[in-house]
């Protein structure tokens, strides 16, 4: 098989030129490659990060309905990103992150009208939640039985709910129809996330199906905030506020 061909468009070239910088084979060459040929590149899309060329939302939108991985921008780092229901390539994510099934994966919806498919929420809870999304934040909630064994806490049930706010993510949570499971992008032994393209494709790109630039994002990940409890409890600080919730970083 042969390594997938790249074509990068310098970014001062107008948007509407930066979709020709996608692999324009049929997808149908494309799929599956990654089952069984993990040394095969990945892809890379230049898209908009404002104004997402439709055409290479649908291709990325292929590439995670055919079981690939994606490093995209989100409203804190990069994040991966897979189908919510492909066994394989949620355990290639918690490959590359490091991560055993305790640590939880997060699912990002387009908005709340996903929620309570997947997490039970009180009143309290929601206006909570809608008061700060979307935005940089990843709220630990009890899952319901919707969510998949494997993608909850084995113990507590629980499960990891984010709201983004970034076009590309959203176009491609709306093109898909249904969450992403995403993990903030950070390689181990790394203690921050990764936020530029070009070396997320120098580090991942015989791990991973494509990479989206959209330009360099934020540095931090996003916010964790446990809200199965009576009061909020911060379970990591990142580039979300936590004057919401009355807490501090030292909470």
């Amino acid at each position: 098989m042969q390594h997938a061909s790249f074509r990068v468009l310098n970014r001062t070239e107008p948007s509407g030129l930066r979709e020709r910088c996608a692999d324009t084979r049929p997808a149908a060459s494309r799929v599956k490659r990654h089952h069984k040929n993990h040394a095969a590149m990945s892809q890379f899309f230049r898209i908009h990060p404002d104004n997402p060329q439709p055409r290479l939302i649908n291709q990325a939108v292929q590439i995670i309905n055919d079981g690939g991985v994606i490093a995209m921008p989100t409203d804190s780092s990069y994040a991966l990103a897979c189908h919510l229901d492909d066994k394989d390539a949620v355990e290639r994510i918690r490959r590359i992150r490091g991560l055993d099934e305790k640590q939880l994966l997060s699912l990002l919806v387009r908005d709340l009208s996903q929620l309570a498919n997947f997490a039970q929420v009180d009143n309290r809870q929601y206006r909570l939640i809608k008061s700060v999304t979307p935005g940089p934040y990843v709220f630990v909630l009890q899952a319901t039985k919707e969510v998949p064994r494997r993608l909850s806490h084995p113990s507590r049930k629980t499960i990891g709910l984010r709201v983004p706010e970034h076009a590309i993510t959203l176009a491609l949570l709306e093109a898909l129809g249904q969450p992403l499971l995403g993990s903030t992008l950070i390689l181990p032994p790394d203690t921050e996330p990764l936020n530029d393209a070009e070396e997320i494709r120098d580090r991942l790109e015989k791990q991973i199906d494509l990479v989206i630039d959209a330009g360099a994002c934020a540095a931090e990940p996003s916010t964790v905030i446990d809200l199965t409890g009576a009061a909020p409890v911060l379970v990591r600080p990142g580039r979300g506020s936590l004057e919401p919730f009355g807490l501090t970083a030292e909470s």
